[in-house]
């Protein structure tokens, strides 16, 4: 199925022509991305890194995922609204962007397994789970966001 019409519609809504004609405003909305990404990678790294062991010892990470969990879905949420406005300006070079399909793929399977799995380990109780699956949980959450975070830059470069 080809998705080019699709995305050339994308491209020429109303909201992706205002941000593409305006000086400012795929700057500010993409610093406001990029604050998103902050917020999230910090609360991303906080709690994978207390999975590894390689932080905050004092804090159970069961705490400190129940805490940070409204952040991390608050600065999913913040690059979801940011990013659809940045898509719709240039979706056509979305479309022919092969790091962007890698980007979109790797988010859906961050976001679900962040949501799912990472949380489910996080929140056990302490000796419910395997130590050796605690560490590879955050391995392969941090591994998934740092490839989304890769291919977003990647976008910019192909």
């Amino acid at each position: 199925m080809d998705l080019q019409p699709l995305f050339q519609w994308f491209e020429g809504t109303s909201l992706g022509t205002v941000v593409r004609q305006s000086l400012w405003l795929f700057p500010v909305i993409e610093c406001v991305h990029l604050l998103g990404l902050a917020l999230l990678g910090g609360t991303v790294l906080v709690v994978d890194m207390r999975m590894l062991g390689l932080g905050l010892r004092s804090h159970p990470t069961a705490g400190l995922a129940r805490k940070l969990h409204p952040w991390m879905v608050a600065s999913l949420l913040t690059l979801i609204f940011t990013g659809i406005p940045m898509f719709l300006s240039e979706a056509i070079k979305c479309y022919f962007s092969p790091p962007f399909w890698y980007k979109m793929g790797l988010l859906i399977l961050a976001t679900t397994f962040a949501l799912t799995v990472r949380r489910k380990v996080a929140l056990a109780e302490p000796g419910r789970v395997a130590p050796a699956l605690v560490r590879l949980t955050a391995v392969l959450s941090l591994a998934l966001w740092f490839g989304v975070g890769f291919a977003g830059r990647w976008i910019a470069f192909y």
